[in-house]
């Protein structure tokens, strides 16, 4: 009877051990680089904690306690600067704007960059250059202009014509970012639709721009957070006050309610409302579109 030794496989051994210290092994910076994110995350919400727990405190504690914790919880500030301050009418005035804009933009930029993506012409070509310098010029530095083009169409005092002015102003970048997404998917999707009887129009809606959903979500938040933002163009082209954005309608209620300090937490988190949602419901596409193309 003859007996067979083996050898132990070295290699598989060291592969696997190989493949242990590197799950182990910490990227170069990696626990100072969490370390850091944190102190900064918790520096960043400071702030904003302290805004919201203030805003269900009355000025009085507020005076005779800063630090103070908000309990028993109090919403009179809030009525007082929806009702008194107006911040229904500014928030409805913005939301109708915002949304109108990032809504007419995106429509038009999406079906502007799939032609863009799919022609070869030369001509469009040119076109798409013409856009894209549009991100060279910053839009505030032509309020002059457009402050005459929109007196001209009687547009001055509108929130249609502040609503036209955001929409073109956001259509440079709009088409930068889906552009390059639409190129990225592969011809052969339009040609099976093409055969299974899809026309131009069902194969755009259906199927393409639901693949460029992330690109479409980003440029949707990049597009909606400075429109809500903004304060030059509002103060600008509107003139009664029934009209003021949130920004402008701020302004406005800082210089009422100087010394109501509740009622100015509570008018500071209505104008920040809005943008924490958006940033929560729309986190995981934002994501998906910033990382895209990054990863084999």
């Amino acid at each position: 009877m003859t007996t067979t030794l083996r050898r132990p496989d070295v290699t598989a051994g060291s592969a696997s051990s190989e493949a242990a210290r590197r799950r182990g092994r910490r990227p170069v910076g990696g626990r100072t680089g969490s370390v850091a994110l944190w102190v900064y995350a918790i520096a960043a919400l400071i702030p904003l904690m302290l805004m919201v727990a203030n805003s269900f405190r009355t000025t009085s504690s507020l005076y005779s306690d800063p630090l103070g914790a908000p309990w028993p919880l109090k919403l009179d500030s809030y009525a007082k600067a929806w009702t008194e301050g107006r911040f229904g009418e500014y928030f409805t005035n913005s939301l109708l704007v915002t949304v109108g804009a990032v809504a007419l933009s995106t429509t038009v930029s999406t079906m502007a960059a799939y032609g863009l993506a799919r022609s070869r012409s030369r001509l469009l070509t040119m076109l798409e250059s013409v856009f894209i310098s549009g991100l060279m010029l910053p839009i505030h530095l032509a309020i002059l202009p457009i402050f005459y083009l929109l007196d001209g169409f009687g547009l001055v005092d509108s929130r249609l014509g502040l609503m036209l002015v955001y929409a073109a102003a956001g259509v440079p970048f709009s088409i930068f970012v889906l552009t390059t997404f639409f190129r990225q998917l592969p011809p052969e999707l339009e040609e099976a639709a093409r055969i299974d009887g899809a026309n131009s129009w069902q194969m755009f809606v259906r199927i393409m721009v639901p693949m460029v959903r992330p690109a479409v979500a980003t440029v949707v938040v990049f597009r909606f957070v400075p429109i809500w933002n903004d304060f030059l163009f509002p103060l600008v082209l509107l003139r009664t006050r029934e009209k003021y954005t949130v920004p402008v309608g701020l302004t406005t209620f800082f210089g009422e309610y100087a010394t109501d300090w509740s009622s100015l937490f509570a008018g500071l988190v209505i104008a920040t409302v809005p943008l924490i949602i958006l940033f929560l419901v729309a986190t995981k596409q934002i994501v998906a579109g910033l990382t895209a193309g990054m990863s084999k």
